[in-house]
């Protein structure tokens, strides 16, 4: 049976998301009802709740490391992975869903990298950098959708948000050196994948004008 077979090992990779070929769920794309109501949904919401309270306790710290906050900021970005596996288990997509978990990623990082900043945890031209590089992403998903066009995550953006992500909380936990080349194999990363998220976003948008145009033009 194969990876036909309901436990496959194709089923199985889908699953935990270890592969992410095909097309995105249609009850994630444009013009879908939101659907607030479902358990991944839930897991993001408590995500949101959770960085105030991680912001709170790292200001709060005396030199910026501290556990309670480092397990925080850790539950926090994992729960991406969560509401991401719970999705896939359940069935339960929704266009909320995939509008918000970008949206909480960038604050989830925006947050740690305050921490860092704030305590220098990390070179501060890096952070400086990451920053600039976030902003992008969310300006270039706001145009996008302005434009009718969904933007979808590319292989570097998926892998981007690792490094970046483990290198904030290592910061935040201990003084290592791991955490700075994490963080620049991050910002490599998520720079081309910004550079790829331009370049498809224009090509689509110039791709629905040439069809707008051509079907003005015809008789």
């Amino acid at each position: 049976m194969g990876d036909a077979a309901p436990f496959g090992k194709g089923r199985i990779r889908k699953l935990f998301g270890l592969d992410r070929t095909g097309a995105e769920p249609a009850p994630t794309r444009a013009g879908q009802p939101l659907r607030p109501f479902t358990i991944p949904n839930f897991i993001g919401y408590l995500r949101l709740l959770g960085i105030p309270l991680f912001l709170i306790v790292a200001f709060s710290s005396d030199d910026g490391r501290d556990w309670l906050s480092a397990l925080l900021f850790f539950l926090i970005a994992g729960g991406d992975y969560v509401d991401g596996f719970l999705a896939r288990v359940t069935g339960q997509y929704s266009r909320l869903g995939a509008l918000m978990d970008p949206v909480i990623d960038r604050l989830t990082i925006f947050s740690g990298l305050a921490v860092c900043w704030h305590f220098e945890l990390l070179p501060r031209w890096m952070l400086a950098l990451l920053l600039v590089r976030e902003l992008a992403t969310l300006v270039l998903a706001r145009w996008g959708l302005s434009h009718g066009v969904d933007i979808e995550v590319n292989w570097f953006g998926r892998v981007a948000v690792f490094p970046v992500m483990i290198s904030l909380l290592l910061a935040l936990a201990v003084e290592t050196w791991v955490a700075t080349v994490l963080l620049a194999i991050g910002i490599v990363l998520g720079i081309i994948a910004t550079y790829l998220y331009a370049r498809v976003g224009r090509d689509q948008i110039n791709a629905r004008q040439t069809v707008t145009t051509e079907e003005k033009t015809q008789p």
